[in-house]
């Protein structure tokens, strides 16, 4: 059994929502995505990856797939088709130039998790009280961290923390990260935008993500906080709980 939450939020400071959600539950795929560019390319961005993500498994479902190893693939595929589409509309006119989107999946089977990322946008993974970051973040600051440029703290504080270097329609050739990991009855699984992690720290989302065991409030609690804490940005998370 698992459930799910979700909640997403235009935030204080935002005049609309440039983030966009994915749910199709009885396939156990989850999307989140955070869309950039100027006047309302972000949102138009945002909306065509995970329209086209939605559209892909329709015509191909995920059932169908072989083997765990072809999902790699299948996934790959999936959101190099949202790229060269959101790419192409970008040059079709001035207004669109740059626009792009982060983009974080997660998929289920019977046993196991499958994330893929580009960009900023999260996955999380809370399990036996200990929460760990489960996608690294395509910015220009985890470049530099990783490098040993930046300890966390001036991460933390760096001002172009938010500049991405990889996004959907942001190239023309995209490169996602894929991962996988055995789920456990009790896991708790975020993903989220950064108007969630650039507002509520690591160790209060952990606590919330124990306290909570309804997914839906488990969200309206993530998205809340990240408003009362400044709500710069605009807010989504899907929480996904694994039954036992």
């Amino acid at each position: 059994m698992i459930s799910v939450g979700f909640k997403t939020d235009k935030g204080n400071l935002r005049s609309g929502n440039e983030d966009s959600l994915f749910l199709l539950p009885d396939q156990q795929l989850y999307i989140v995505a955070d869309g950039v560019g100027g006047h309302n390319s972000g949102e138009l961005a945002s909306r065509m990856a995970v329209g086209y993500m939605a559209q892909y498994v329709a015509m191909n479902p995920i059932a169908a797939v072989a083997s765990k190893k072809d999902l790699r693939k299948y996934f790959l595929e999936c959101f190099q088709g949202a790229n060269a589409l959101i790419y192409s509309k970008s040059k079709e006119e001035e207004g669109n130039n740059g626009m792009a989107t982060t983009t974080v999946l997660c998929y289920l089977d019977a046993t196991d998790c499958y994330v893929v990322n580009v960009g900023d946008s999260r996955a999380y993974l809370v399990r036996e009280g200990v929460m760990r970051q489960l996608t690294e973040d395509h910015t220009l600051v985890q470049d530099m961290l990783r490098s040993g440029l930046l300890t966390k703290e001036e991460a933390m504080m760096h001002p172009d923390r938010n500049m991405i270097t990889r996004a959907i329609g942001g190239e023309e050739t995209i490169e996602p990260d894929f991962y996988r990991f055995e789920t456990c009855p009790g896991d708790v699984i975020l993903l989220c935008t950064d108007g969630l992690y650039g507002e509520v720290s690591a160790n209060r989302i952990l606590q919330l993500s124990t306290e909570y065991s309804s997914m839906h409030e488990l969200a309206k609690k993530l998205v809340d906080e990240a408003n009362e804490a400044g709500g710069k940005d605009n807010i989504s998370v899907v929480c996904i709980r694994i039954g036992g």
